[in-house]
């Protein structure tokens, strides 16, 4: 099962959701303010991508850590703070149970999803 990962009012989410929509791509929706996220799929999604592509520096959240925090985050420290604050993760994250995606463009659905 295809699954985006992400924040319902996020205006990048709006997007996906409009394109995986008007392309007829069946999906379910994991909202991380309602269900949050657990550090296995966190741990999983570092593994394979790499915490510095699923950390969002332009968000809020980031920018509301120390200074401290922002200069001496690692994998251990960026995966504990994405868990405690799923805001932290950039959006969406696609899972296609084969392939996972951060952030969205047109391009890269396109040829997920031809």
């Amino acid at each position: 099962m295809i699954t985006l990962y992400g924040i319902a009012n996020c205006d990048t989410m709006k997007r996906a959701r409009a394109w995986l929509d008007g392309h007829g791509v069946k999906y379910g929706f994991h909202d991380y303010k309602k269900a949050g996220i657990d550090e296995a799929r966190v741990r999983g999604w570092d593994a394979e991508l790499g915490w510095e592509i699923l950390v969002n520096r332009r968000g809020t959240t980031w920018r509301r850590l120390t200074e401290a925090a922002r200069e001496g985050v690692d994998a251990e420290l960026a995966i504990r703070l994405m868990v405690t604050n799923p805001s932290l993760i950039r959006r969406p994250v696609l899972d296609t149970g084969e392939a996972r995606l951060v952030g969205f463009s047109e391009d890269l659905y396109r040829g997920l999803f031809p």
